[in-house]
């Protein structure tokens, strides 16, 4: 989300052009509107998995959700015509690419199964499927720190690094979400015992 205002304090202020930002000055309401959506989806979102929250205030859950499906398609939908209409940066690639679509496709897809899900009254699948998507719009927070200590160690990535960890923060993301949920689903009587 710092990046996100960063970059928009940029385009409002006139910041310098670069060859890394010139796409977005040149067409800046695609990445204006990612940010605008990621950052509503980013921060409430994380307030529909506070379970007490959400059996408290179930009303909330149903309002906040009308207005993060549409953010988070936004931020998706708007991820995936960056990567195909925007000129590449220095350092990015096809393989890059690739990821961004297959992520921003699978996050997008993630949502409308969530929404297809709850539409039928299946809870655990509206349930699966948004706690996927949600990992997937936080990849951009876990791509700092995967790309921290190769900054740290070795400098800037070049195309092939850069795009492994890129990828790499979806990953690690979906990977704790599908613990998370596959833990959700084991018996409340095993759950007690080895809380115990």
């Amino acid at each position: 989300m710092i990046a996100g205002g960063v970059r928009l304090d940029g385009l409002i202020s006139g910041a310098a052009v670069t060859p890394e930002n010139a796409r977005f000055f040149a067409v800046p309401l695609p990445v204006v509107l990612h940010i605008v959506g990621a950052t509503i989806y980013s921060v409430l979102g994380a307030f529909q998995f506070a379970r007490g929250f959400r059996r408290r205030r179930p009303a909330w859950h149903r309002a906040a959700g009308r207005l993060l499906i549409p953010c988070g398609l936004l931020a998706a939908i708007t991820g995936l015509w960056m990567t195909v209409f925007y000129p590449w940066p220095p350092g990015d690639g096809e393989l890059l690419a690739g990821f961004r679509l297959v992520f921003g496709g699978a996050m997008a897809a993630s949502i409308l199964l969530g929404l297809a899900a709850i539409r039928r009254r299946d809870i655990a699948g509206h349930r699966a499927w948004m706690t996927r998507a949600y990992a997937i719009g936080l990849g951009a927070g876990t791509q700092v720190l995967t790309h921290l200590p190769w900054f740290i160690f070795f400098g800037t990535p070049g195309e092939l690094p850069r795009a492994l960890l890129v990828a790499a923060g979806w990953v690690i993301n979906l990977v704790v979400a599908e613990w998370f949920l596959r833990r959700d689903r084991r018996p409340a009587q095993v759950r007690t015992r080895l809380v115990s």
